[in-house]
């Protein structure tokens, strides 16, 4: 009899550590989670929607698994904190540097519901369905 009750008291313990724990684990693991930017392919945030992970000061193509928002980004969430910048081009340049203030366009933490009436650098830019590439970098 001692030895089930000693072997009861052992399993109520062992779980209630490990019940104890899970939520602290949880709270770590999200507080680790990357921020992601929200993409999508129709203005509103509609269309098709795909939330990659911002790296730090990463250029990210718009190939494998985001090859369906290349040249079809319309409208996009940034991450607070973050000013991401996106280029007509993979590898993150510009098609044209000459004219690098039409094929990229740098956008701050915030939402864009339509990528046809952006700021540019010099003044309003249509960069609907252009973006094959973006990098973010912390402010």
């Amino acid at each position: 009899m001692f030895a089930k009750s000693s072997l009861l008291v052992a399993l109520t313990t062992a779980l209630s550590v490990m019940t104890s724990s899970t939520p602290i684990n949880v709270v770590e693991r999200a507080a680790n989670a990357s921020p992601t930017i929200t993409l999508c392919t129709a203005v509103n945030f509609g269309g098709i929607c795909v939330k990659p992970a911002v790296v730090s000061d990463t250029c990210i193509n718009f190939t494998g698994g985001l090859t369906t928002v290349n040249e079809e980004v319309s409208s996009a969430v940034v991450p607070a904190g973050f000013i991401c910048t996106f280029f007509d081009a993979f590898g993150c340049t510009t098609s044209d540097p000459a004219n690098s203030d039409k094929d990229e366009v740098g956008l701050v933490g915030g939402s864009y519901s339509s990528f046809g009436s952006l700021s540019g650098i010099n003044g309003p830019l249509n960069f609907n369905d252009k973006a094959s590439s973006f990098s973010c970098s912390p402010l």
